[in-house]
Formats: C-alpha cells, sequence, structure tokens
C-alpha cells in the first residue's frame, strides 16, 4: 500500500492550523498566519525552483511561490486533510498563473492560452506515436485534441506568440544582411496629400472664381503674392488678405465635412 511521500520541508503544523481556523481576526491570527508562513516558506521554494530555466528570475518566482502559500494559508481548512497536500497545487497553480499571465511577449486572450497548451500536449503525442514520421499534421492534432482546424490554428499561431524576435533579428542568410526591420514597409506620405485634396475640393468649389484663381497660382504655379497682384490687377495686400481668407474657408469646410457626414449618419 502507497503511503504519502513526506518531504524534510513540510514541518508538523497541524495544531498550529487547529489554532488558526479557532482564531479570530487580531493579532493572535495574524501571529499564527506569520509562523505558518515561515514554517512552510521552505516548501513553497521548492516549488519554485521546478520552474526555474524558463526565462524567469528565481527571487521573483520564490516571490510568487509565496503569495501562493499565503493564499494557500488564509483558504485551508484543517478538517479536510493534510496541509501539504492543499498547498501544492495551490502553490504550483499560482507560479503557473504567473507564466500565463506575465511571461507572454505577445498577449493573447486566456481562450488562445488554453488552445496553444491543447495543441502542444496533442502534437507531442501524435509525434510520440510508433511508427509516426515527421511532423504532426493539422487534422491529425484537431482530432487528438477534440478540436476544429481553426481552433488548431490559433494555437499553433499562440506557439509562436509566447517569445518574440527582435527586429535585428537575421532573415534569409548571413550573406544578405538584411533584418527583420527591413522587411517592415514604411509610411507613404504621398496617402497623405491624396486626402488633404479630397478634402479641400469642396472647400475650393465654394470659393468665387477669382478666389480660387488666386490659390491656383499661388500654390500650383508657385507665382508671388506681387505676381499675383499684378496679374489680377488689385494690390499685394488685397492678394495676401485674400489668400488667409480663402484658406481659412477651405480648412474650416474640410473640418466640417466629417461631422456633418456623422450627423447625417
Amino acid at each position: 500500500m502507497a503511503t504519502r511521500r513526506v518531504h524534510d520541508d513540510a514541518p508538523e503544523t497541524a495544531e498550529a492550523f487547529h489554532r488558526l481556523a479557532a482564531a479570530p481576526d487580531g493579532p493572535e491570527r495574524d501571529l499564527l498566519c506569520q509562523e505558518l508562513v515561515e514554517a512552510w516558506l521552505p516548501m513553497a521554494h521548492r516549488l519554485a525552483t521546478k520552474f526555474r530555466n524558463r526565462g524567469e528570475n528565481l527571487d521573483d518566482l520564490k516571490q510568487v511561490a509565496a503569495m501562493g502559500l499565503v493564499k494557500a494559508i488564509d483558504r485551508y481548512d484543517p478538517e479536510r486533510g493534510a496541509f501539504e497536500s492543499y498547498a501544492v497545487p495551490t502553490v504550483t497553480g499560482e507560479l503557473r498563473r504567473h507564466f500565463r499571465d506575465h511571461t507572454w511577449d505577445v498577449r493573447v486572450p486566456r481562450r488562445v492560452q488554453d488552445l496553444r497548451n491543447k495543441v502542444r500536449a496533442a502534437r507531442r503525442d501524435v509525434m510520440d506515436e510508433p511508427g509516426h514520421d515527421g511532423e504532426a499534421g493539422m487534422e491529425e492534432i484537431a482530432a487528438r485534441a477534440g478540436l476544429t482546424p481553426d481552433e488548431v490554428r490559433d494555437g499553433m499561431e499562440a506557439l509562436e506568440s509566447y517569445n518574440s524576435l527582435s527586429l535585428d533579428a537575421e532573415v534569409g542568410t548571413a550573406a544578405d544582411g538584411l533584418s527583420l526591420a527591413d522587411t517592415l514597409g514604411h509610411t507613404e506620405t504621398g496617402y497623405d496629400v491624396i486626402a488633404d485634396r479630397e478634402a479641400a475640393k469642396e472647400g475650393l468649389r465654394a470659393l468665387p472664381e477669382r478666389e480660387r484663381a488666386i490659390l491656383y497660382l499661388r500654390y500650383f504655379e508657385d507665382m508671388t503674392q506681387a505676381g499675383i497682384a499684378e496679374k489680377v490687377g488689385i494690390s499685394q495686400m488685397h492678394v495676401s488678405r485674400l489668400i488667409t481668407r480663402s484658406c481659412a474657408q477651405v480648412r474650416d469646410h474640410a473640418n466640417r465635412a466629417p461631422e456633418d457626414q456623422r450627423q447625417a449618419a
């Protein structure tokens, strides 16, 4: 008959837990909690070391395990069995939750994280089958995990989201000298020009013909205000006032257009 394994870091604290269960909130209860945390902390640290070498600092993992231990002590009912049997899954769950919530380079929803775990386990099982050669197929993984192909696809994408690549990472061969940053697109300023022109069209149409002609000569023919004044037959001062006023009208019309469209909708 199998016996429960007793670790060196599992102290005998049954009496203290019974006193804690009966103690009301106050200094006595706080002192008992502190004593129990100190007694069981080596166990929590032992569990934390099982998660080392996964990219997280061991001291941080010990802190997470300690938080899980505090929760376990606070929620434990001594009438339901040994504390270690309750504390181990509680502390381990806290550590796993830490990795699930805080160590992803790309944050993905909980549902997708669960799919990732199912897909990873199913793929491993399929590839470990006797006689199986090569990578596991999408349909094989879906059948083993009880998922749809779309769910498997989401899970496979999540497998690549746990760690991100640096923008300096090489793509292609080393001789190419290309990095991931070289494959990213750049902002096309020409699109902004097109958007501005379209926004200004209606405002320009609303101007009197003389004002439209003056703006055309100034901004498309690149004429000076003095040249425009001579060509139109008015003073340079008048040309300056007309340009300022016309530009303001076109700008106001362009700014009002989106608001008018929202109201019409």
